[in-house]
């Protein structure tokens, strides 16, 4: 059922969602000042709302206190601007206990990501998510991706669960997501269930999923090229085909090419964009591994080519 201040605060905004890195110092520490320097800078690019500790925050890799700190260093920075809010995960026990330390850290919600390894059926995902849920006073997104996808049915019951306020799409069918979104309108025609569009460098595929009604979407791209991601959403929402078209094919195209030559770009990648632009988080913790060189170098090129293609169509 949702909740209208977290719901209303994520579509009240306009700008993309900001999924920022999480620093670490020379000796791999948390480096909770540019953590905060990081986030500012991406609220001061217009941020809609900054979902901290994340999968591109490298949340498998955070210790409870870590993310705690995290979180907590996010509010403050955040300071009520923009909602903050915090990944769950693993098994259903430490989900519920990430939420209590998000929650007290002053998180505004939850996205709760997928259950730790196991492949469950509909039934225990329902009872997996419902039961976060009911554990937090915080509002859940479900985040549908990897070994935790829903059939419409599922999903209609997630929608009617107290709390659960939206689903963020990781998995990329959209023939499951418009048979998701018909269900939920044909069975709770009252309900302003959210949806966001989840996919890695979601930014490709923006204009399918603005074809069935989808508009809410995290952009990897905005945590270390703001200007390029906010004039990509600014076209996306105005119907300004072109502008999309053409930072599509020159830009978010090569960009998704350049990610899948290496595992675990879809972060590490990000960060190394986030040092090109000049602020030090460190880089990622294993078992996640750095860029090649040489695809550091294509990134930095492409960079520049994504901020001349803006130029361009000035």
């Amino acid at each position: 059922m949702t909740s209208a201040p977290l719901a209303a605060r994520l579509t009240r905004v306009q700008g993309p969602l900001f999924f920022p890195v999480t620093a670490y110092g020379p000796d791999g520490a948390l480096d909770l000042d540019v953590f905060r320097t990081h986030v500012r800078r991406g609220i001061d690019a217009g941020a809609a709302a900054v979902f901290a500790c994340c999968g591109t925050g490298e949340f498998h890799a955070l210790t409870p206190e870590e993310f705690g700190a995290c979180v907590a260093a996010a509010v403050a920075e955040a300071a009520g601007e923009v909602p903050v809010v915090a990944g769950a995960g693993y098994g259903t026990a430490l989900a519920v206990r990430f939420a209590e330390i998000a929650e007290a850290a002053g998180a505004d919600g939850l996205l709760a990501m997928p259950p730790y390894l196991v492949v469950a059926d509909q039934p225990g995902l329902l009872r997996h998510y419902t039961a976060l849920a009911e554990a937090t006073s915080l509002d859940v997104i479900v985040y549908q991706r990897d070994n935790a996808v829903f059939t419409p049915e599922t999903v209609v019951e997630l929608a009617r669960a107290d709390g659960i306020i939206g689903l963020k799409d990781g998995y990329g069918d959209l023939d499951l997501m418009q048979r998701i979104v018909g269900a939920v309108r044909r069975d709770l025609p009252d309900e302003d269930f959210l949806y966001f569009n989840g996919l890695p460098t979601a930014e490709l595929t923006g204009l399918a999923y603005r074809g069935i009604g989808i508009t809410l979407y995290s952009s990897a791209v905005f945590a270390f090229a703001p200007d390029i991601a906010l004039a990509f959403y600014r076209a996306l929402i105005t119907g300004d085909d072109k502008t999309v078209n053409r930072l599509l094919d020159g830009f978010y195209g090569p960009l998704v090419e350049l990610r899948n030559l290496g595992r675990g770009y879809a972060v590490s990648l990000v960060k190394a964009g986030v040092r090109l632009e000049g602020l030090d988080v460190g880089d990622v913790r294993p078992p996640l591994s750095e860029p090649l060189p040489e695809h550091i170098t294509a990134l930095a090129a492409l960079i520049e080519r994504g901020r001349a293609l803006l130029e361009d169509g000035a």
